[in-house]
């Protein structure tokens, strides 16, 4: 009975739960998945420091179930990366699988979405930021022809001011009418 080890204090919880949209519970089980993805270098209690100052790579954080088949990975994990490498912090990890619950507001969500798809991070998705995408998408099976014609009819389609990219406001224009976008922005642990 006495013997439980807390993970973190009720004021760390309590911080989490404000910044997050996750129960105490959830926090926990998100921790209890992050320590298990290396366990030598996680400890079992975290103090607030060892939360914002302990990081895995990428290649630590991509094996997990619901990342490893994603081909937007590391670009999942660079956009949550306070590092902008991939390397995630246990609040950075937190972050992520927060955006990705089913609690997440939409608009939340495609802001981050936004900032997954700007591969260049010059603040817009441009040619070969979608260029990029389609690649992951379809896993090289299209000719660079083909990932051109798909690129320019994305821009013909959503580019409401003519200038060849995406902005934020085009691109939430655009995911606003696309009904799965909510279903397939999703992680559940």
């Amino acid at each position: 009975m006495g013997n439980k080890i807390a993970t973190f204090t009720e004021q760390q919880l309590d911080d989490y739960q404000d910044c997050t949209f996750f129960t105490r519970k959830e926090i926990l089980r998100v921790y209890k998945h992050f320590r298990d993805l290396r366990p030598d270098l996680v400890p079992k209690r975290m103090t607030e420091g060892q939360a914002s100052s302990i990081r895995l790579s990428h290649q630590d954080i991509t094996v997990l179930e619901e990342l490893r088949e994603n081909p937007f990975k590391q670009r999942i994990c660079e956009a949550f990366s306070r590092d902008g490498k991939g390397n995630l912090t246990f609040e950075d990890f937190l972050d992520l699988l927060s955006v990705f619950s089913e609690h997440c507001p939409r608009d939340i969500k495609v802001f981050y979405a936004f900032k997954i798809y700007d591969y260049d991070k010059d603040g817009f998705i441009g040619q070969s930021d979608l260029k990029s995408v389609i690649e992951a998408l379809t896993r090289n099976e299209l000719t660079p022809e083909e990932h051109q014609q798909i690129a320019d009819k994305v821009i013909e389609e959503a580019d409401v001011d003519g200038d060849g990219k995406l902005s934020f406001l085009e691109f939430d224009h655009v995911v606003t009418r696309a009904p799965d976008f909510l279903n397939t922005f999703h992680i559940r642990l």
